[in-house]
């Protein structure tokens, strides 16, 4: 018990490192300019107590936690929201009536506030916060659901929350005595509290929106997640194969099929029976619409859906709730029609399918053959081409008549997952609001037509040659040769470019001064042309041998925006 209790609270810590804590951090950051022990360590108690409360409620209660825990949403949301305004507007405390004045004196951090206004803006926060599935926090729900309601579960939830509560303390720490120093040095300690005021009613609407999640599905938490499995192997807390051993023969016959009994609701009102199933390749896909790493596998999903569908492929998507608040069927809908998923969809609110799979890991991948056994498994994000190439060998066997040729190439190149672990170049933005690395001589002529010449570029660094128009988000090529380069590292370079006038433009790419060839990305020709049709995401770089570093020139059409780079 000892040991499961370190590696909870060591799992607590890590949120830190990942993006999943980005939504709080407005909320814990307006307290930094007040006394720790009288406000930043009741709010982070508050926190932790409240999320461990939630959770335990989640893995073990019935629908009727959902209702309480969207109330209990609403209200922190609306909490959150009070306080902004009175951080924005100290004066509204005196327009409105004595209670709520009172309430938002103390929320709004006035010197006669005390802990308790702390702790209540705590607890709206652990109503609100929603961390990532990671391997720890998963290993701590998943014994939940498979031993049933005990103290021992709620304590390694606490000691979870209170791992997270640590390093937020600290970070709370160091954000306060930069407060103050700021607060000293510029003499805008109200313009920085009004300032916080916005970032909170901004975070309050994109949790409200469902925002938080699509932006954070950009961000990987792969990293640490990667921490954590190394934690749970280091404790023996977790001794499971990731994945299923792929070679040339059959896959293995690892364990009887589990069965899909016990879902509280398929969403097209039609249950799958074993008849339906009978003589079919099964793809089971565990998943929970909150989850970073399920968001960004959920295209990959879609995509064997309908490659495979005719083949004989059946995929289920199994919805098993990490929080009280994704047990709610209408919640679960709009996810579904927000991921454009069209394969099958069950909720499994009682943990009745995750249980007879001994599932741990959001998301979790199961193959059943078209005899009824599980011949393949895959946990959490990646492993895509592997997956594929599982779901490919099984078709086969059952029959079906696919080409013998295969490779990653099969997979849309947009849609396989970025190598995480290798790429040494960060995004960046090209307009001079937020542009870091820029090289050319003499920096930006901010909103002005500039002639740039090109400069040797260090690692990272990017430059731009002849006529260009940078603006506060883009760069705009001009008529005189404009070339935008950049020396990056990673194995997938991509740009968001736009035509200002609607109308097709050029481009052509070359990679270290030569076209890129087998390099080329899914939107350029081998010699490096290609044209911008409207406003997205250009993949203009796939390196066939992997991640490594390039210099990357992109000579453009006058009357081309480009926003910023992203790479995978």
């Amino acid at each position: 018990m000892t040991l499961i209790l370190l590696l909870a609270y060591l799992g607590g810590i890590l949120t830190i490192l990942s993006p999943c804590i980005l939504p709080v951090l407005p909320f814990v950051f307006a307290r930094a300019d007040k006394p720790f022990l009288r406000h930043g360590l009741p709010m982070l108690a508050g926190m932790a107590v409240t999320f461990a409360g939630v959770a335990t409620l989640t893995a073990f209660a019935g629908e009727w936690a959902v209702g309480a825990n969207n109330a209990g949403r609403y209200i922190a949301l609306a909490i959150m929201s009070l306080f902004a305004l009175m951080l924005i507007v100290p004066s509204l405390a005196d327009r409105v009536m004595a209670p709520v004045a009172n309430l938002g004196n103390r929320l709004s951090g006035s010197e006669d506030g005390g802990p308790a206004g702390s702790a209540l803006l705590g607890v709206a926060t652990g109503l609100l916060w929603a961390p990532c599935a990671g391997p720890i926090l998963g290993l701590i729900l998943t014994g939940a659901a498979l031993s049933g309601a005990s103290g021992e579960t709620a304590l390694l939830l606490l000691a979870y929350s209170a791992g997270a509560a640590t390093s937020l303390a600290g970070a709370l720490l160091v954000g306060g005595k930069l407060y103050a120093k700021m607060k000293a040095s510029l003499g805008a300690g109200q313009a920085i509290r009004k300032a916080l005021g916005v970032l909170i009613l901004v975070a309050v609407a994109a949790i409200a929106l469902g925002l938080d999640t699509r932006v954070l599905a950009r961000l990987s938490a792969g990293p640490t997640n990667q921490i954590e499995q190394g934690l749970a192997k280091v404790l023996g807390m977790e001794s499971r194969d990731l994945t299923t051993a792929l070679d040339d023969g059959p896959l293995p016959d690892e364990e009887p099929w589990p069965g899909l009994e016990g879902g509280t609701l398929w969403l097209d009102g039609t249950p799958l029976t074993p008849a339906d199933l009978d003589g079919k390749v099964v793809l089971v896909d565990f998943w929970t619409y909150s989850c970073i790493n399920c968001v960004r596998t959920a295209p990959f999903v879609e995509a064997w859906h309908q490659r495979y569908e005719d083949d004989g492929l059946v995929i289920v998507g199994v919805h098993t709730p990490e929080f009280a608040f994704e047990r709610d069927a209408d919640n679960v809908r709009k996810a579904v029609r927000d991921q454009r998923i069209t394969y099958e969809v069950v909720l499994d609110n009682n943990w009745a399918i995750w249980r007879a799979f001994e599932n741990r890991f959001w998301p979790a991948h199961y193959l059943r053959d078209a005899g009824g056994r599980l011949r393949y498994h895959h946990f959490g994000e990646g492993g895509h081409m592997e997956t594929e190439l599982a779901i490919r060998k099984l078709l086969v066997e059952a029959g079906a008549d696919l080409s013998p040729e295969w490779s990653d190439a099969a997979l849309d190149d947009r849609q396989m997952q970025a190598d995480f672990k290798r790429i040494g170049t960060r995004e960046t933005y090209l307009g001079w609001k937020r542009a870091k690395n820029f090289a050319s001589p003499g920096g930006f002529a901010q909103d002005e037509t500039k002639l740039y010449r090109p400069a040797e570029l260090a690692d990272n660094e990017w430059s731009l040659s002849g006529v260009w128009q940078v603006e506060r988000q883009r760069a705009i090529a001009g008529e005189i040769n404009p070339v935008l380069s950049i020396n990056f590292s990673a194995r997938d370079a991509n740009l968001v470019l736009t035509s200002i006038d609607g109308q097709p433009k050029r481009g052509r790419i070359q990679l270290d001064g030569e076209a890129p060839g087998a390099d080329a990305g899914v939107d350029v020709a081998p010699d490096g042309s290609f044209t911008i049709d409207g406003q997205r995401v250009y993949q203009l770089v796939r390196q066939s041998d992997g991640a490594r570093r390039r210099l990357l020139t992109i000579a453009l059409e006058d009357g081309t925006a480009a926003y910023a780079f992203t790479f995978g």
